[in-house]
């Protein structure tokens, strides 16, 4: 008789008997209650059991499917995986896990602009003997509880990201990484997330767990983690965040610092300091929970004041902070990250933005610590002279910041070799001495704002005549505050008539509204994002985009790379500075990108036309640039409502040159216009830049 039939014979009997008792007299079978629950838990435990063993099997049916599937879409590819891990290994060194080599930031003339430090230091290195225990034992109670017995990966959590992958239909493997995978991530592999880079990583770390010990791994753990700010390994971090040596930390101080390296931009000390406190108070109780601690010294802990040390402020320049904001976003794009410039709505606007941040943070620290050797196109005595020019047509209004000293009037001012496509200067605004925090703001591609009509040639002329309009068009300048009342036809407003070349030349603005309704948001925008504007979103797709109307706005990076395009006869280039990236062994690392067609060649060449008008005869002829050089230039002015922004973008066939000037909070400056200050800055740049060259004409 089989096993099962048996069970099931004396479950049926039980219940026999049960019923019975049941039946009978209650002084015969007075325990009959107690028999029935007898029974009851006796079923009840039978199928959960059986229940339990069909979960298993089919757990185990699961793992193997996903396993399958993962044989068949990258079996062919294991074996060079393999060799892969096995090469990195192999040729690993314990100097690979040392955070503290130098950055070396040129200009175009081969001179140095900067020298780029962690802080670290050889003497910010701990051996594993001179680690605090309860850090080692923080990291392990936090981020991998079978460190010290597992492989190098851990095999239950491979289950939990087996079931996410097949979940998110093989979009992505994240997650369940132990302490080694981490450190094999962060020394040798990407950080994309894939499932490519996922199995990389864990052959790399069951590697290094067969060459080096546990404590190996854990010193170089320790040592290479990122603590925010551009700071690698604890000792880095305690001297940075407390001012001591991590051997004088407490083991709340020594939990809030392991708190970090899990994310470490969101548990940033010097901006989120709440987040790590939230975060060390698990980590100690995790700590409890493996009774690492008493329970006395984990409330004692959890009770500390925290109190983190004030941040030293980098200083620099403004070549230096715009040379390391694109070396940062080449490593980025090298390391997998996926730049977008279109989204849904708001919420994946904001999705996409905590997402950059975390990855620029990364990778900035990443930059400080590695030992690069990078070469820009920045000219020192360009950037000097755009500087000057700048100062010099601000100099009138000295009024500075209660708080900061800084001049409230700024300006920007971004210069692109049209050539090349690559950015030779970037003035992020006015200097001043003896004041190291006037560089802390970079304008030039940090602060966007409202470009005005400057935005018309890009998002809504250029498309416009690529839609089949040309300069002769008759365009109608309609009334723009009727036009935007509820229910108003558009299409059958009309107003002044002229040719499109005078409406662009005098800027009107009930033109641009009406010829971006006929063309549609959406179609003259997608030039934009094409040209990587990145804070376009989905509520400026509406007709005030037309009169530069938007949400967040641009910088001066972004106009002079959409003006550069016009040049360079509809074909986009990246404005970047960047010529070369090379790692600590030499290796290149840079490639650049092709050019990419965004408008076509006739529009581009057209559009340049119309705005040699604005020059002579339009908005921006009081700059009297004929009388000052025999070179060929076009551009537009941009002034925003209450004259809070004035933007000048202009081009020769050498150069193109994008000025904005307003207030870092917004307000009304009497005789800001795109025609006023930002128009004889860009003057004066471009003359200096143009000096000695020939008269040639636009291609």
């Amino acid at each position: 008789m089989g096993k099962k039939k048996k069970e099931r014979q004396k479950r049926q009997s039980m219940l026999a008997q049960v019923r019975r008792a049941h039946q009978g007299p209650k002084e015969a079978g007075g325990g009959y209650g107690f028999q029935l629950v007898g029974a009851f838990f006796c079923d009840f435990f039978y199928y959960l059991w059986h229940i339990f063993k069909w979960f298993v099997l089919a757990g185990l049916i699961l793992t193997a499917a996903v396993s399958l599937v993962l044989f068949v879409k990258y079996g062919d590819d294991y074996r060079s995986f393999a060799k892969e891990a096995d090469k990195i290994v192999a040729d690993s060194e314990a100097e690979d896990f040392r955070m503290d080599e130098v950055t070396y930031l040129y200009g175009a003339d081969g001179s140095q602009i900067a020298e780029l430090s962690s802080g670290n230091g050889k003497s910010s290195y701990l051996k594993y003997e001179e680690i605090p225990k309860h850090a080692v034992q923080a990291f392990v109670a936090i981020e991998d509880r079978s460190y010290w017995r597992n492989i190098g990966i851990d095999i239950k959590g491979i289950v939990r990201v087996a079931l996410d992958f097949v979940r998110s239909r093989g979009d992505s493997m994240a997650g369940a990484s132990t302490i080694t995978q981490q450190l094999s991530r962060t020394i040798y592999l990407t950080r994309e997330r894939s499932i490519i880079r996922k199995i990389k990583e864990m052959m790399v770390a069951i590697r290094l767990t067969r060459k080096y010990s546990k404590e190996d791994i854990m010193e170089f753990y320790i040592n290479t983690a990122c603590f925010s700010n551009g700071i690698y390994g604890l000792e880095a971090a305690s001297k940075a965040f407390f001012g001591q040596s991590a051997s004088e930390l407490s083991l709340s101080q020594i939990a809030y610092l392991c708190a970090i390296p899990n994310r470490p931009e969101y548990f940033n000390p010097y901006k989120h300091p709440e987040r790590a406190l939230e975060r060390r108070d698990k980590i100690l109780e995790d700590m409890y929970d493996e009774g690492y601690v008493s329970k006395s010294a984990y409330e004692q802990a959890c009770a500390e004041k925290i109190k983190v040390s004030k941040q030293v402020s980098e200083f620099y320049n403004y070549e230096t902070t715009y040379a390391v904001y694109c070396a940062v976003e080449y490593l980025m794009k090298l390391h997998g990250f996926e730049f977008r410039y279109e989204f849904q709505d708001n919420a994946d606007y904001k999705e996409y933005e905590e997402a950059y941040e975390a990855a620029y943070n990364l990778e900035k620290s990443n930059l400080y610590a590695k030992g690069y050797t990078v070469t820009t196109s920045l000219q020192p005595e360009v950037q000097r002279a755009m500087q000057q020019a700048l100062d010099n047509n601000l100099a009138f209004a000295t009024q500075t910041d209660a708080q900061t000293n800084v001049y409230e009037l700024q300006g920007a001012v971004t210069a692109i070799d049209n050539k090349s496509g690559k950015v030779i200067a970037a003035v992020g605004g006015r200097s001043q001495e003896n004041l190291n925090n006037v560089y802390s703001l970079n304008r030039a591609y940090q602060s966007y704002r409202q470009p005005g009509s400057a935005f018309k040639p890009l998002a809504v002329y250029t498309p416009a005549l690529q839609y089949g309009y040309t300069p002769e068009t008759t365009v109608y300048d309609i009334d723009v505050k009727t036009a935007q009342q509820p229910g108003v036809d558009i299409s059958g407003l009309t107003g002044p008539s002229m040719p499109l070349r005078s409406a662009v030349e005098q800027s009107k603005n009930g033109v641009a509204y009406s010829v971006f309704y006929d063309i549609k948001p959406s179609y003259g925008l997608q030039f934009v994002t094409d040209m990587r504007f990145d804070r376009i979103v989905p509520q400026d797709h509406t007709l005030s985009a037309a009169l530069g109307g938007l949400t967040y706005g641009a910088t001066t990076v972004q106009m002079a790379g959409g003006y550069s395009t016009l040049a360079n006869q509809g074909e986009y280039r990246d404005p970047s500075c960047i010529v070369s990236i090379k790692d600590s062994n030499g290796k290149e690392l840079y490639k650049e990108e092709k050019p990419r067609r965004i408008y076509s060649a006739q529009a581009a060449s057209t559009m340049l036309d119309i705005l040699k008008g604005v020059l002579t005869v339009g908005t921006a002829k009081s700059m009297k640039w004929a009388e000052s050089s025999d070179i060929p230039a076009a551009g537009k002015t941009g002034t925003t409502n209450g004259s809070k922004d004035g933007w000048f973008c202009g081009v020769t066939p050498y150069y193109t040159v994008a000025v904005w000037v307003g207030y870092d909070t917004p307000k009304t400056l009497d005789n800001l216009y795109g025609g006023t200050y930002p128009a004889g800055i860009w003057k004066d740049a471009m003359l200096y830049l143009t000096q000695g060259a020939g008269a040639v004409d636009f291609n």
